[in-house]
């Protein structure tokens, strides 16, 4: 893998024409993240799955990703390695990682060991895509990684649009996240690197402490670790409240397929969250847009149970609204990361970020099924709203610091 030291770049390469490969790959990779959580309910039906074996297929990866980022960022291979070969070995380890569930089937201890390996690959695909839309940002820095996390965001709704697609068998769901990850390690070597890529630093495995001395930076963090507390558990979980609340609904032959497609929508539709959020973070101001977004979503955590056994149609318009808010601002802590960051340090400061939330999503993920058994449906996603709320105030306490002004071109 080459070092950033000299650049390879894409003869004729333009920043749309790469942003938009770069967003299919990112589209097409993500699929890996969520494929298993995807088909929980099959498989529960079919291998009995407790509460907390259902949790390990999402927080597995999940720590496989913290693993993962924590080892890119003491190394900082993110800003040291070429980032689309980074890119594309990720993808295809990944892809064959996700693959080997089909040969070990869902009840093995192997299949949980690729799932932390499909997480740990994750690292080299998540903050990598985002450091490579950076590169391209000059006065858009909002829009360039809400683009990406909006990929992002509609590559992990579109294994439930794969299981929606494939009926009962869960095999479709994970072969075909595999493909998709095989074809973004193919097209990530057609993206060029934008202007904004800096030559690489000498190791400092120091230089992680940065996120936590520098006070700007971490009240970015802050404000990110609020985001994640809802985020993951919500995606990983919401599936599975709109389930059993249509089955309650609905006619049974009706219940499932529909639970699905909702799914699919109210986490596919976050993508045209992070991209208003992107345009208007970068016009009203970084602070403005996440204080916002996080105010709506928190409201919707507290409330959303509220409509549980109720009318579906209800329910699926509050799940889109929620969808929508809950990623607008995720990009925003980002983007506020790689302007208040040395240049020469944005991968390395944007992996170890990506590693604090995560770690923080392995604890709500697995309170989920507690918060289930001990409050029912109607009450389980309220203590997700304490996450969101703290966010606020991290992100208005940014706000006030002199260092805001280096947010969206000094709109904060």
């Amino acid at each position: 893998m080459a070092d950033l030291a000299e650049p390879v770049r894409v003869v004729g390469a333009s920043k749309w024409a790469s942003l938009g490969v770069l967003s299919a790959c990112q589209v097409a990779a993500m699929a890996l993240w969520f494929s298993a959580s995807a088909v929980v309910p099959a498989l529960t039906a079919e291998y009995g799955l407790g509460g907390f074996a259902q949790s390990l297929f999402t927080s597995s990866v999940q720590a496989g990703f913290v693993l993962g980022s924590l080892g890119s960022a003491l190394l900082g291979l993110a800003d040291r390695l070429d980032p689309r070969r980074f890119f594309m070995v990720a993808a295809l380890i990944a892809a064959a990682a996700n693959a080997a569930i089909l040969v070990f089937g869902p009840d093995s201890g192997w299949t949980l060991l690729a799932r932390v390996v499909t997480g740990a690959c994750m690292a080299g695909i998540y903050p990598v895509g985002m450091k490579l839309a950076a590169t391209w940002a000059k006065g858009d820095m909002g829009l360039v990684v809400g683009l990406l996390v909006g990929a992002l965001t509609l590559g992990s709704a579109t294994p439930h649009l794969f299981n929606a697609l494939g009926g009962i068998d869960w095999r479709f769901t994970l072969a075909a996240a595999s493909v998709s990850a095989l074809f973004a390690a193919l097209f990530i070597n057609l993206v060029g690197l934008g202007p904004n890529v800096a030559a690489a630093p000498r190791f400092n495995s120091g230089a992680v402490l940065w996120a936590w001395k520098i006070k700007p930076v971490r009240l970015a963090n802050l404000g990110y670790l609020g985001h994640m507390w809802e985020l993951y558990a919500m995606w990983a979980w919401v599936g599975v409240f709109l389930h059993a609340s249509f089955a309650l609904s609905m006619d049974p032959g009706l219940a499932a397929p529909a639970a699905k497609l909702a799914t699919f929508a109210t986490v596919g539709v976050g993508a045209l969250g992070c991209l208003a959020g992107g345009v208007f973070a970068d016009r009203l101001g970084r602070t403005t847009l996440t204080m916002l977004a996080m105010a709506v979503s928190g409201l919707c955590a507290a409330t959303v149970g509220l409509f549980y056994g109720g009318d579906p149609w209800l329910l699926t318009a509050l799940c889109l609204v929620w969808g929508v808010a809950i990623v607008a601002d995720s990009a925003q802590f980002s983007a506020s990361i790689a302007e208040l960051s040395n240049r020469h340090l944005v991968g390395t400061m944007l992996t170890l970020q990506t590693a604090l939330g995560f770690t923080l999503t392995l604890v709500t993920i697995h309170l989920m099924p507690l918060w289930v058994d001990w409050l029912g449906w109607r009450y389980a996603f309220m203590p997700l709203a304490l996450g969101p709320f703290l966010g606020v105030w991290a992100m208005a306490r940014l706000r006030a610091h002199p260092e805001a002004t280096r947010l969206a071109g000094g709109r904060r």
